[in-house]
């Protein structure tokens, strides 16, 4: 979404940019301020909005955004993490307060979000149920998934009724369709939009761009409320204290990483070009093999 353009109006970047915002290598360098890391240390991490790509052989990291790599994964593995980890931890955790017992929906369970979502959502006690294609329903239930819906057969609005947290992974229509399955006090937490006011407020937008926002959410925000429901739309931050905590999770095998395939770095463009097909089960990754032989990934 970023290469087409779609992130223009939220997110600066300088040209020419480098895209990417996950990543798993080694310290090669630190500051002169930094306490937590030294050089040596295998570290994951996601840059996401703050200017700095990661498909490269080299990225300046903030210490803040990153923790030490668990040494039960790869780097590979690592890699995988930081962007669905982050995502379904604020959405869930953080801004759902998901409790023991709640059911929560989460769209497209086979995809890299769904995937580690529906792990965290079952961590955490939750009912999950989820969407996918036929031949993935076997993959989403062995990641915890209680509800299966197969889309090219079933209508999910038609078979879930009173869940607690939706969280929107899906364009178009979908997320009007998703206010059918929430019950009262129930909390729709959307990834794709519309930005709401406060998300513009958040990120210090000018009046014109938080009233056109508000504008752009108004109609899901008034279905909701018809429905006794809230919706906010989520926009991930990097935070190295919460992947340090998801990373203890991993290390002690109650989440797994899930990786789809693995594309050499002289491949990056082909990488992308597979991810933007939307049939990944689970994540892309890039590897790279950097001057000490050591592989890393993006």
């Amino acid at each position: 979404m970023i290469p087409t353009g779609s992130f223009k109006p939220i997110i600066k970047l300088q040209l020419p940019a480098t895209m990417g915002s996950d990543l798993a290598g080694v310290v090669v360098d630190i500051g002169s301020r930094v306490t937590r890391f030294k050089v040596g240390d295998a570290v994951f991490a996601s840059t996401f909005d703050l200017g700095v790509g990661a498909l490269a052989e080299y990225a300046a990291v903030p210490e803040r955004v990153a923790a030490l790599k668990p040494d039960k994964l790869d780097f590979v593995q690592a890699a995988s993490i930081p962007m669905v980890g982050l995502t379904s931890w604020q959405a869930l955790v953080e801004r759902a307060q998901l409790q023991p017992g709640q059911k929560v929906f989460v769209p497209a369970g086979a995809g890299g979000i769904g995937s580690f979502a529906i792990q965290l959502a079952k961590l955490f006690g939750a009912k999950v149920a989820t969407t996918t294609s036929t031949a993935n329903v076997e993959f989403v239930r062995q990641l915890g998934a209680d509800e299966v819906i197969d889309y090219k057969k079933q209508e999910f609005e038609a078979l879930l009724r009173d869940y607690d947290v939706v969280l929107a992974t899906l364009r178009g229509g979908e997320l009007e369709k998703s206010l059918q399955v929430v019950g009262r006090g129930s909390k729709i937490v959307s990834l794709i939009g519309p930005p709401d006011a406060a998300f513009a407020r958040n990120r210090g937008m000018n009046f014109l761009m938080t009233f056109v926002f508000g504008l752009l959410s108004g109609k899901i925000i008034r279905l909701a409320k018809r429905r006794k429901a809230s919706y906010s739309f989520l926009f991930v931050r990097p935070d190295g204290q919460q992947l340090s905590k998801i990373g203890d999770h991993l290390a002690a095998s109650r989440l797994h990483p899930v990786v789809d395939k693995i594309f050499p770095f002289t491949q990056a463009k082909e990488g992308l070009a597979y991810l933007e097909q939307g049939r990944a089960r689970g994540k892309v990754v890039v590897q790279l093999v950097n001057s000490a032989g050591e592989r890393v990934a993006l």
